[in-house]
């Protein structure tokens, strides 16, 4: 395994420690007036998502990791697993709905997904940033209500709660912003 010192730090790199894999999302070398030089970074841990802030010495060696991103398709949920499968090899892998956590809310049949790896092991699975759903269940829009006029919630078609502006109706299709829950616009 290749090792870097923290000279080589770049945002977005891969690192692991301890066993762990994480991402390096912000660093700054510091060389104060009396002592010697030192490195502070923060890091991701790509597994549960924490952010950890980190103090060492300028020159430290850390194990570089790879980090691959491979674009896959969602096919289907059977209840005990999710099924992707990659576009060049057609080979489907089962993921827990455990690992895919809260971002299950945003899989929809046939999209595409960036699911990433490290050292062949899977550590996360990333919804497209934007998906375009149906509102399945909501109160109904009445004749007056504007933008201006606040939210209500809507149902979509992938199980999802998000908030969706009064003139919206059910069976219309949306897009709506994966990273934060938002509704975007009217498609």
């Amino acid at each position: 395994m290749a090792t870097i010192s923290t000279a080589d730090f770049k945002n977005g790199m891969g690192l692991k420690i301890n066993g762990k894999y994480y991402t390096i999302v912000e660093f700054q070398h510091v060389k104060p007036g009396k002592g010697g030089a030192f490195v502070r970074f923060k890091i991701k841990d790509l597994k549960s998502g924490r952010t950890i802030d980190q103090t060492c010495n300028a020159g430290t060696k850390f194990e570089n990791v790879q980090l691959i991103t491979r674009e896959m398709q969602y096919l289907y949920n059977d209840g005990a697993a999710y099924y992707f499968m990659d576009n060049d090899t057609y080979e489907q892998i089962p993921v827990s709905p455990d690992f895919i956590g809260d971002n299950a809310k945003w899989l929809k049949e046939n999209d595409n997904c960036n699911l990433l790896y490290a050292d062949d092991e899977l550590l996360g699975v990333n919804p497209p940033m934007f998906i375009e759903v149906e509102i399945t269940k909501t109160d109904p829009g009445f004749k007056g209500d504007t933008v201006q006029g606040g939210t209500k919630p809507a149902e979509i078609e992938t199980g999802a709660t998000i908030q969706v502006p009064m003139y919206l109706n059910q069976g219309e299709v949306i897009k709506v912003d994966t990273r934060d829950g938002k509704f975007v616009s009217r498609v």
